[in-house]
């Protein structure tokens, strides 16, 4: 080990480093996904990128990105949502994604941001991790590097950023390539939904997926992050639950148990308590 990491060194100094391939397999998980993963000596490399990128960039995210932050997570994305659907029972909210975000991220347009504040000397190391995956001709990020979560922010912060900035709805929040928006008159959220799109398009060459851009009144709720969201509590998908309950296991219990007495009803949290019992006792 030490070896091989005097080696990456020396070629990290001198310019030598060249990112290996892929190895790649597919998940079926809620919805097919193409996983591609590097090696160790890759790995090794993303951390580094990493560590140095989230330095610079975390700082200049709004409040509300709740992905692949510290201090943040899935969960208190969930909680948040709630918390804007409860402000607003009278209101409207948008729920979208972005089409197939991972494969289609442009290597140029995320590169031309990275420009910005990046170091020149770390520069062609960034452009040789990005460019050494291709989904199609000059686009895609490996969804298996830890580096492409980070990137993820990063090119989707201009999205943040132009919401903020020029949109200004009443809420709004993003994890991962999913957002929401909360206004209170549809034709103003209406016309924040064209605006949108139309900035995703021309400025980050992509698209909203049209199976998951809904606009209803919040007091119908919204499915958003695996959970039904209401402005008075939230329900985890009956799909969820049976996941939960079939792959608990005991190094897993906790993650579980969290998600669990978060979004479920007191029959179904007693009920798991029980699964627990189950397991613990062999």
């Amino acid at each position: 080990m030490e070896e091989n990491l005097a080696r990456l060194h020396t070629d990290l100094i001198f310019g030598n480093y060249r990112h290996g391939g892929y190895r790649s397999f597919t998940v079926t998980e809620n919805k097919k996904r193409d996983i591609s993963v590097a090696g160790v000596r890759d790995r090794v490399v993303h951390r580094l990128l990493y560590d140095y990128l989230n330095d610079i960039y975390d700082k200049t995210f709004i409040f509300d990105v709740w992905s692949c932050r510290k201090n943040k997570g899935l969960v208190k994305a969930i909680d948040r949502a709630e918390e804007f659907l409860r402000k607003n029972p009278s209101g409207y909210i948008w729920r979208a994604d972005i089409k197939k975000f991972f494969d289609n991220v442009s290597h140029e347009k995320l590169l031309e941001i990275l420009t910005v504040k990046t170091d020149s000397a770390v520069f062609p190391l960034l452009k040789n991790v990005i460019e050494s995956f291709l989904a199609s001709e000059n686009r895609g990020i490996p969804i298996g590097n830890l580096t492409s979560q980070l990137f993820a922010n990063v090119y989707l912060n201009e999205l943040d950023r132009f919401v903020q900035n020029s949109i200004k709805p009443q809420a709004y929040l993003r994890y991962g390539d999913d957002f929401i928006m909360v206004e209170k008159d549809p034709k103003k959220l209406g016309k924040m939904k064209v605006k949108t799109r139309e900035f995703i398009k021309s400025a980050l060459f992509l698209e909203i997926n049209p199976k998951n851009d809904i606009m209803v009144k919040t007091r119908y709720g919204i499915h958003f992050l695996g959970v039904d969201i209401f402005p008075n509590g939230r329900r985890l998908k009956a799909r969820n639950w049976k996941r939960a309950r079939e792959r608990m296991n005991t190094a897993n219990i906790s993650s579980y148990s969290g998600l669990i007495k978060k979004h479920c009803s007191v029959k179904k949290i007693k009920e798991f308590q029980w699964k627990i019992l189950e397991i613990q006792s062999g």
